[in-house]
């Protein structure tokens, strides 16, 4: 019973931070849409946890916390808000690179996993090139 009051404690503050970030027509309104593709890697023998891809539409919430997907790792994820912020603030359409998850497991924080990702970003029309 804990374990389902935790999940639900959870989800309930990740809905509250999403509703709090407003939606990405509001937050980036020269914004049609961004496309985030990432790959998840781990310590070990395979290294690529999975491949993953979102799709983020104006009505989307402008929450790019994405979160680590090794089990048992807390207060970890892979924020990436300030890259997508300063990708829209430059019209920059494609950004790329990596970030590690600063989680821990257990009690030991540890480099336990990171990704690489690729964000494409559509402008309206209106909006400034790059």
């Amino acid at each position: 019973m804990t374990q389902r009051n935790n999940y639900a404690a959870r989800m309930d503050l990740k809905r509250q931070l999403q509703v709090a970030a407003g939606p990405v027509s509001d937050r980036f309104p020269d914004v049609d849409g961004i496309v985030i593709q990432m790959t998840y890697f781990r310590k070990g023998l395979n290294p690529i946890l999975m491949q993953r891809r979102v799709n983020v539409f104006p009505t989307t919430y402008a929450y790019f916390n994405m979160a680590c997907m090794i089990s048992g790792c807390t207060d970890g994820g892979f924020d990436l808000t300030p890259v997508i912020a300063g990708m829209v603030k430059e019209h920059k359409r494609l950004g790329k690179g990596s970030l590690a998850c600063c989680g821990k497991i257990g009690d030991i924080a540890s480099d336990h996993a990171d990704i690489a990702y690729e964000i494409t970003i559509e402008f309206n029309k209106g909006a400034p090139a790059d």
